[in-house]
């Protein structure tokens, strides 16, 4: 009897999918502690470090995506074991990790879902942003009306005070990580099994395309700096949370960050749009 002849592709796609994941991983947890806004009781808007488990899920599908994400989850469980120690019970520990952790970070691996809903790899990650991004909002606010409420946020009106808090970093949080999504996917091409540029269309070009790119971005960075300067006149000088505080906030700086953002992208677009009809002439 002859021998069965082992699946040297099937080999070769575990091991990069294990390569890639553990990679990801290790970026992601790294883009965690690159904090743009840290919250005073727990949160932060980080560098896109959710990027990189969306990006795998994405790829690999939604099972290897939970995989990933529940592993991730797990790091930011041991980096973030400080706030156990805020728990007034073994039960509301649990809380804690399963809300906090487990389930806020393992439904990125959902993003394998937006690849089934359309082609376009850029509206998928786009989607898989924001849809990953809200879900763990969510979880975020069922935590910190339930577990947290008493301990580090009031027990009085802890949903609306839950939602207030958890919004202050969480949308922030998802405009930067949809901007990033957007920016990666118009440079590189996730859908097959090796990473590759995307190719440069007929009438497009690369330069065209990461002006675009930037464009996106000082959007999104806009958005972030404006948070950066409300953030400050919602905590008061003991370091509660005081959502009222942002009728105190220079909306002066905070009106030039959007306006410098908005004029950013509305040039980035003209200029790229130039540069396409320039190229399409030339072809």
């Amino acid at each position: 009897m002859s021998k069965p002849k082992t699946d040297k592709k099937s080999t070769k796609q575990r091991v990069l999918m294990l390569t890639e994941s553990a990679a990801m991983i290790a970026i992601a947890s790294v883009l965690s502690v690159v904090k743009i806004v840290d919250m005073p009781f727990g949160g932060s808007v980080t560098a896109c470090s959710m990027l990189p488990l969306l990006i795998i899920g994405y790829r690999y599908g939604v099972s290897w995506g939970l995989l990933t994400s529940f592993t991730y989850g797990v790091i930011q469980m041991f980096l973030g074991l400080d706030n156990l120690a805020y728990a007034t019970s073994a039960w509301a520990a649990i809380a804690i990790i399963v809300l906090d952790y487990f389930l806020a970070f393992v439904v990125l691996g959902l993003s394998g879902i937006t690849r089934k809903i359309t082609k376009n790899q850029t509206a998928a990650l786009s989607i898989a942003a924001v849809a990953t991004g809200l879900l763990r909002y969510v979880c975020h606010v069922i935590s910190g009306c339930t577990v947290w409420a008493g301990m580090a946020l009031p027990t009085k009106d802890a949903l609306i005070y839950s939602i207030s808090y958890n919004f202050a970093y969480m949308l922030p949080e998802i405009v930067v990580l949809t901007a990033g999504a957007v920016l990666v996917s118009r440079l590189l091409d996730f859908s097959e099994s090796d990473i590759k540029r995307v190719p440069v269309r007929k009438g497009n070009s690369l330069a065209a395309t990461i002006i675009s790119a930037v464009g996106d971005l000082s959007l999104a960075v806009s958005f972030v700096l404006s948070v950066v300067f409300v953030a400050p006149s919602m905590q008061s000088e003991d370091g509660t949370f005081f959502p009222q505080g942002i009728v105190n906030a220079d909306f002066v700086t905070v009106f030039i960050a959007l306006g410098v953002g908005v004029l950013l992208f509305a040039l980035s677009k003209v200029i790229s749009a130039v540069i396409r009809k320039n190229k399409a002439k030339a072809q």
